[in-house]
């Protein structure tokens, strides 16, 4: 499936590129082959950017041609979640309602910003329609099937963002993540993912969903490709109020701080993961040397202030297509947005009230602790289709339950990054490093930890010649 002449990796991709040990078009070439001898099978894709991607491809063999300094992510292929405006791509956000509308005439700010650094983006990814999901089995575009075990899901809602890097198609992509993503795709495929500090990465060009959840995100297969894509990624952003006020922090290359405080998430976190689930959280924490087990404090109160709140700001913005184009909309998620757009306003103010009570007694726990650790997932992938899994005796559905351990961390804004993780099935799920508010570098650097105790577990990209009986 791979071709030996070219890195998988990122930052291996660019040392090559600029030791001129093959050419950006040559590299673009190999990204198409791969993704169409292997994408049939996993559906990661819904648009390919190909004269795109051989024009900034030759741009960039011209600047090494004529010596100019070459960006850090020079020559390395990426693709965006398909809710990022991509010029001449139509934004569809996974929804049949926008597939009409006239492509995009400018880059989304994070799509802009790799750019900028030298990556060639080459399409853009499947997911849940308007983001509302955890399972990526779109109605419209089809299932994203896990590259790992093509019954199985890649997650969701930024399902195709993970099953590209995780089936070697691309070292880099872009998602978002309001609920769990980020997380949840990370933790199912076994690709390293971050969702940063609310409002540290711009949403400019991005279909919305939960404007006061919603954060920009990217996946990776090792920690150092992650820390340089997030590094890239940062601006301030005055078209984004909510990023618009903080100061760029690079992660890459920082010096390791003091031993770091490490806590493991115990009550809620275990009583909703599996026993592979907790062993894997357990190992992690392990690895950090924590020797403390804490609760998180109304993890599930804060769960359900963050359903509330996506299923009533969801609902409002999609109204009066749900009114005038019903049958148009993704059954999966049309009637949960219909009763979020009934929500009484009461309701929500509630919810509203319960996050901020929620991150005042969580920040205090951060007095004592510099990392909290917890499962990203309840199980390993479910098979798609399955409307129920298993969790410690509990039978629960599995679309709005694949991200009980993630929302209640989104909800309060909270910055994380998911290191995959092998589970004794030989499956991956990955553990949420998990930190104060604008402290992604102690993520970063607790991640890197793991890592390099080996513990962290990218699988190696599949074949694809022996999958043509999974359709």
């Amino acid at each position: 499936m791979t071709n030996a002449r070219f890195p998988l990796d990122a930052l291996g991709i660019a040392r090559g590129f600029a030791r001129g040990e093959f050419t950006a078009r040559d590299m673009v070439e190999d990204t198409f082959s791969r993704i169409e001898a292997g994408d049939r099978h996993v559906n990661a894709f819904t648009a390919l950017t190909v004269q795109r991607a051989f024009n900034d491809a030759d741009r960039l063999d011209a600047m090494r041609a004529k010596g100019e300094p070459l960006p850090p992510l020079a020559a390395v292929p990426f693709a965006a979640k398909n809710l990022f405006d991509i010029a001449g791509v139509t934004t569809i956000a996974g929804s049949r309602i926008l597939a009409d509308n006239a492509p995009a005439t400018a880059d989304a700010t994070l799509v802009r910003r790799m750019r900028d650094a030298g990556a060639i983006v080459v399409g853009a990814l499947n997911m849940d329609e308007f983001a509302y999901g955890f399972t990526t089995e779109n109605h419209h575009a089809g299932p994203c099937r896990n590259p790992h075990d093509l019954s199985r899901t890649a997650g969701g809602s930024s399902g195709g963002s993970a099953a590209a890097v995780a089936a070697g198609f691309v070292p880099l992509t872009l998602g978002t993540d309001t609920n769990g993503s980020v997380r949840v795709p990370s933790s199912l495929c076994g690709v390293f993912g971050v969702k940063p500090t609310y409002g540290r990465l711009s949403r400019h060009g991005t279909f919305p969903f939960v404007a006061s959840i919603d954060h920009m995100g990217a996946f990776a297969r090792n920690i150092d490709d992650l820390a340089a894509a997030y590094d890239a990624l940062q601006w301030i952003d005055e078209r984004d109020p909510a990023c618009s006020a903080r100061a760029i922090e690079p992660v890459s290359g920082i010096e390791r701080k003091r031993a770091l405080r490490v806590a493991r998430l115990g009550g809620y976190f275990d009583d909703n993961a599996s026993e592979e689930a907790r062993a894997v959280s357990i190992e992690a924490a392990r690895a950090l040397a924590a020797d403390d087990t804490v609760d998180f404090p109304d993890a599930a109160a804060a769960r359900g202030a963050a359903f509330l709140i996506s299923a009533a700001e969801g609902g409002q913005l999609h109204l009066p297509t749900l009114r005038s184009r019903y049958d148009e909309h993704d059954p999966l998620s049309r009637d949960r947005l219909i009763a979020g757009a009934l929500a009484p306003a009461a309701w929500v103010l509630h919810a509203h009230r319960v996050r901020a009570i929620v991150r005042k007694r969580v920040l205090e726990l951060f007095e004592r602790y510099d990392i909290l650790i917890a499962p990203a997932t309840p199980v390993v992938a479910p098979h798609i289709g399955d409307e129920f899994m298993d969790v410690n005796g509990q039978r629960l559905a599995v679309r709005p339950n694949l991200g009980v351990l993630t929302q209640p961390v989104s909800c309060i804004g909270l910055p994380v990054v998911a290191v995959p993780m092998r589970t004794a099935s030989g499956l991956p799920i990955a553990v949420q490093v998990i930190t104060p508010p604008w402290r992604e570098d102690l993520a970063f650097d607790a991640a890197r930890r793991i890592e390099e105790a080996q513990l962290a577990w990218c699988p190696p990209p599949p074949s694809f010649a022996s999958a043509e009986s999974v359709q």
